[in-house]
């Protein structure tokens, strides 16, 4: 039987760029690390839940906007979702933990923001306490050796 921990400030960096060279890429855009945080809301979440995204550069705001969520702003109830998830026993395994991004539309790219290592990523929203933060960085692409059987 699932059971719904809470709710966090979660922010995947999807990478854009792959996604509209072939809109089928869409799943390998979003094959990012991402942070949670840094806190978890338990019981039930407001139904109108305001939102903001910022990027900071150094000293600079790049990216500023808000944006709305909640079951008001949403097409289908978090129920209904879960309901939909859970009916496949591949996913009631227990000791399992599943996490589910609610979306946006507010998107840096789309506003024609080029993130740069060092971008901070904010998200804050009015239903928590404290903001998400996270620094954005890369690492030296490794050469990976493939065998054929």
């Amino acid at each position: 039987m699932p059971h719904r921990l809470g709710f966090a400030l979660v922010n995947e960096f999807s990478a854009h760029i792959t996604e509209k060279f072939n809109y089928l890429w869409l799943a390998h855009s979003k094959l990012r690390q991402c942070s949670f945080g840094p806190e978890l809301r338990t019981g039930p979440l407001p139904a109108a839940v305001t939102w903001r995204s910022r990027i900071r550069r150094g000293n600079e705001i790049v990216f500023d906007k808000p944006f709305l969520s909640g079951e008001d702003n949403m097409s289908h109830t978090i129920a209904n979702l879960e309901s939909h998830h859970f009916k496949y026993p591949g996913f009631r395994r227990p000791g399992d933990v599943h996490v589910h991004f609610f979306g946006t539309a507010t998107l840096s790219f789309s506003a024609g923001v080029k993130t740069e290592n060092g971008d901070i990523f904010e998200i804050e929203a009015d239903a928590f306490l404290f903001p998400l933060r996270n620094g954005l960085s890369s690492a030296p692409v490794a050469p990976v050796a493939v065998a054929a059987l």
